[in-house]
């Protein structure tokens, strides 16, 4: 292991300062349009605010479909654990399909021979920028005739751990028809908490030192079908249903030693708890060509659905059965989203405008007994947005200027929040050399705050703790900004990114007294403000020049501050940090991900990221896939969160789950397609709000 690890600082460190090699490419010299035309020798071309990626005839051979293309590119990895596609960089992705929000399996239902370049959008437009950090558009070839079906199963041999999918689409003519559906199971027997709570309170000193094993799980299915109709150059029609089907359940029993000053007891206690949901939803989508440099486009999605969530805990005297405290919450959320869109884009000699307005409503019917009592009572989220952005290029300097304004109105029985904020983005790109570019951006935008962050709901955690949310909170306001310098060539392709984010009114969880239930509520405030800044180091590395051996690296050293609503200054530095070993060798491949968990701030506490030791390989056979890999080599998954020192209450948590140790998979898969596809260019692409469960 610490061969490993000297080999990948130092690779790292050729990386960073790593000198210009000549592309072995052809010029861009002859690029007009910021968007649009693209040398398709080319491996990489950057753009102000995305890379555009071509694959040679090696990767299409060697691929079985456009997901395992993907996994190639410098800044995505495969996530053996959900076994789909993820930045290396973390956040949110979206993945489209010719403009269309794809999910993994049509990503896998694209032959790679079909694949003309991919977008990656680490800037992502307007009309996407308020939903994911980054956006990766696979553009297609024309469409024809044709069908295309697989199958794909992984599994662990000794502990509940299944990934399982199937997939089928028919296309003829200017018709399409797809089919899709997936589950993922877990279900664990030992996952295993410490948790500790350490306070004063009412001049007396307070502790409890808790120790859980638990039985948990979850199982999450997804089922879709899709009807999309295309007349080229004049409309495109879709109509996709959904239905996603999600329960979790967790049983856990276990013991504390509670000590009050210097006088301790055993305490005995159960914690269970598990919440389910069926989300169907309707997702429509129509364009239409006005004339040759015209587009209008309008996107619905629709959903109706209930959730719920219970949740009963217990703890007493070990020797008397005396009750220390009861906790029985049962929630049914009923739950009604819409989301609507309507976009325009022009295309002029100069460039490309881009104008919309989106608006999202979700009401939320809750149905409540928990501490408080029983209750009812009703929540509505709203946010609208109006946006519109050009986008131009002058010689080697491009240019994307937006401006929006952004509407949130969240009414709970307790209070009302309404407030319109104008939401600018200004980026800028020069073209150092064909390799090379600098590029600079600037957002402003409100975020609105989180369902369980308003909820009213009341859970107790502990003796003398409890957790509840803030109906009174208001939205974040962050200003963003980074400045860009970008270097590709046969064996490298690195980005080296400075930033600096500044959120106003920030939401912060904290410990306060709490006068309805006596001792302290964990809930959250408006902070004064959070500062964030850092280098953020990513790329890869092929010393052969080929896919044979890579090496991806991201090194994040970051520092980060929160001023809270008392002024209280809390801060922590940190490297982020995540190391991916590639290889592929004719029809066989390998990956092995590593990383060094790392403390970050969030709220009132430190959060770790999960811990990385997997590798896994795999092996091609015509029309089927051999797989198999280890997940968390000699160590099991494992979670910490601690308190801060201006914290109210001291409290750590560390969370094991022993069944993925060493967690041995294997998995099969089959794959097939003739002919081409049916896809559309989608220019909106929207979701629903998620569950309210807490």
């Amino acid at each position: 292991m610490k061969k490993t690890i000297y080999t990948i600082c130092f690779l790292s460190g050729v990386l960073a300062f790593s000198q210009e090699v000549k592309n072995d490419t052809l010029s861009s010299s002859g690029t007009k349009e910021l968007q649009e035309i693209i040398v398709k020798a080319q491996r990489k071309k950057q753009f102000a605010d995305k890379a555009v990626y071509t694959f040679d005839k090696e990767a299409l051979e060697k691929a079985r479909y456009a997901k395992d293309l993907l996994g190639t590119l410098p800044e995505l990895q495969l996530d053996p654990v959900s076994n789909t596609i993820m930045s290396t960089k973390g956040g949110t992705t979206l993945f489209l399909i010719n403009g269309v929000e794809a999910t993994d399996l049509q990503i896998r239902s694209i032959a790679p021979g079909e694949v003309v370049k991919v977008e990656y959008y680490d800037i992502p437009p307007a009309r996407w920028a308020t939903r994911s950090d980054t956006v990766v558009n696979i553009l297609t070839r024309s469409t024809e005739t044709g069908y295309v079906f697989g199958a794909e199963e992984s599994s662990a041999l000794n502990t509940g751990f299944v990934n399982a999918s199937a997939y089928a689409n028919y296309t003829k003519g200017k018709n399409d028809i797809g089919f899709e559906y997936s589950i993922n199971l877990r279900d664990y027997t030992d996952r295993r908490v410490n948790s500790i709570y350490d306070y004063q309170l009412d001049g007396r000193h307070y502790r409890s030192n808790e120790d859980r094993k638990d039985h948990f799980g979850y199982t999450f299915q997804s089922v879709a079908l899709r009807y999309t109709r295309l007349v080229a150059d004049d409309y495109a029609f879709q109509a996709k249903l959904n239905m996603d089907i999600f329960s979790r359940f967790s049983k856990g029993t276990g013991q504390s030693v509670f000590t009050v000053d210097n006088t301790g007891e055993e305490h005995s206690m159960f914690k269970n708890n598990g919440s389910d949901y069926v989300i169907p939803k309707l997702d429509l989508y129509y364009s239409k060509k006005l004339g040759v440099k015209d587009e209008l486009s309008i996107n619905v999605v629709g959903s109706d659905y209930t959730t719920n969530t219970s949740e009963t805990a217990k703890e007493w005297v070990t020797g008397t059965g005396l009750s220390v405290y009861e906790n029985d919450m049962i929630l049914k959320a009923k739950q009604t989203s819409f989301v609507g869109e309507l976009a325009h884009v022009h295309d002029f000699a100069a460039g490309k405008l881009s104008s919309g307005y989106r608006i999202s409503r979700s009401s939320i019917a809750n149905d409540l007994n928990n501490l408080s009592g029983y209750s009812q009572y009703k929540v509505t989220y709203l946010e609208q947005y109006f946006y519109t952005e050009f986008a131009g290029k002058i010689d080697k300097f491009s240019y994307r200027i937006g401006a929006g304004l952004t509407n949130i109105h969240n009414k709970s029985a307790e209070n009302t929040f309404d407030e319109w904020s104008f939401t600018p983005k200004i980026v800028l790109a020069y073209q150092l050399k064909n390799n090379q570019s600098l590029r600079f951006t600037s957002s402003y935008k409100p975020i609105s705050p989180w369902s369980n962050a308003l909820s009213s709901n009341v859970v107790q955690l502990a003796p003398n703790i409890v957790q509840k949310g803030n109906p009174f909170l208001t939205s974040q306001q962050k200003w963003t900004n980074s400045l860009t310098y970008s270097l590709n060539n046969k064996y490298f392709d690195f980005n080296a990114n400075i930033f600096y984010s500044y959120t106003d009114r920030v939401i912060n969880q904290y410990y306060v007294l709490d006068d309805v239930f006596g001792g302290y509520a964990l809930t959250y405030e408006n902070g004064k403000y959070a500062q964030q800044y850092g280098v953020q180091l990513t790329g890869s590395y092929k010393p052969f020049g080929n896919n044979f051996l890579v090496l991806k690296v991201v090194l994040t050293p970051t520092s980060e501050m929160v001023k809270t609503s008392s002024g209280a200054v809390i801060k922590n530095d940190y490297l982020g940090n995540n190391f991916v070993l590639a290889s592929e060798y004719k029809n066989f491949s390998l990956q092995y991900q590593f990383n060094i968990p790392t403390y970050s701030l969030s709220g009132a506490f430190l959060n770790t990221n999960e811990n990385k030791n997997n590798i896994f390989i795999s092996y091609k056979h015509k029309n089927l896939t051999f797989s198999t890999g280890m997940y968390w080599i000699g160590m099991p998954s494992e979670y910490k969160t601690k308190s801060l020192s201006e914290s109210l209450v001291d409290y750590k948590i560390h969370t094991q789950i022993m069944n993925n140790k060493s967690m041995f998979v294997l998995g099969l898969s089959y794959d097939f397609s003739k002919g081409k596809k049916t896809e559309i260019q989608k220019k909106l692409n929207n979701d629903t709000a998620p569950a309210a469960t807490f």
